[in-house]
């Protein structure tokens, strides 16, 4: 189950998780949960005879069906009625299913992807999302932070949306990194679309991606970071700047320990950048756990 907010790109990990997976040669189906009318969902996912509804002329293969022997991904899972949800669980724990007016059951081997920015743990709470099936769909969850929380990646997405034709000077660079990116990554690839069509130059400026609110703050504190920081210590002073508090030894020891070595949460708590944390933890001659 891969969770975060909106525009985070859960669809492009599940993207990655199926090109880098022993399923990559078989079929790869997608599902987006919230984009189908809640009357044709369990027809789109299990498929329906000819007549089972109105409008339904022919027999449907359902999703299910089409990804047999190979992957299904279900995109807002938190949107599947509680009808629908019974039907999946069965067929998550059995394989086997029937389409809308059929008593045949048909059986079918599915590695299944679930993607959510539902609060599943309050819909549960409430009786809108089934406890059984959330167990089920979250063997292994990847959580997806917010871009604003990962501003290592910021950049490289830049350079990756804008390609090779255009290149950023520092203080666009700072600015990007930091405005607030409310709509995740979305938001930035849309930024950098605006930018590529609008260029006067190969060389972008923070006019180019409509943030000028942004550059300026971040050119301000770039221009002061410069008078009263030299070269070499900017790094540490946007560290300190950044932590809440700055961690010694046994505290990073601990941390790493509370979050099983999964450094993006680790920095996070400390509210250090990855690259930060990773500098103290070579002070301190301190691993993260394989």
């Amino acid at each position: 189950m891969i969770t975060g907010p909106n525009g985070a790109g859960k669809d492009k990990i599940a993207d990655i998780l199926q090109a880098n997976s022993p399923l990559k040669d078989k079929p790869f189906i997608k599902v987006n949960i919230g984009a189908l009318p809640m009357d044709l969902l369990e027809a789109e996912l299990f498929g329906a005879e000819a007549g089972a509804f109105t409008g339904a002329n022919k027999t449907r293969m359902g999703r299910f069906e089409a990804a047999d022997g190979g992957t299904l991904f279900l995109d807002e899972i938190g949107n599947l009625p509680l009808s629908g949800q019974v039907k999946l669980l069965r067929v998550l724990q059995t394989g086997e299913f029937e389409r809308l007016g059929s008593h045949q059951t048909r059986k079918v081997n599915v590695r299944v992807i679930s993607a959510t920015n539902a609060d599943l743990a309050d819909d549960i709470a409430h009786g809108r999302f089934r406890e059984d099936l959330f167990y089920r769909l979250n063997v292994i969850e990847l959580a997806i932070a917010p871009l604003n929380q990962r501003q290592d990646d910021i950049l490289p997405l830049v350079k990756h949306f804008i390609g090779a034709n255009f290149s950023l000077d520092k203080s666009t660079q700072q600015a990007l990194i930091n405005h607030s990116w409310s709509g995740n990554v979305r938001e930035l690839e849309n930024a950098c679309k605006r930018a590529a069509l609008l260029a006067k130059s190969p060389q972008l400026t923070i006019d180019d991606f409509g943030l000028m609110a942004t550059a300026n703050v971040g050119a301000a504190a770039q221009h002061a970071l410069d008078v009263e920081h030299p070269l070499g210590q900017q790094d540490q002073s946007l560290d300190a700047t950044q932590s809440i508090c700055e961690p010694d030894k046994q505290q990073l020891e601990d941390a790493l320990v509370q979050y099983n070595g999964v450094i993006a949460r680790v920095a996070k708590s400390f509210g250090l950048s990855r690259q930060a944390l990773y500098r103290r933890m070579e002070k301190y001659g301190l691993k993260a756990a394989k």
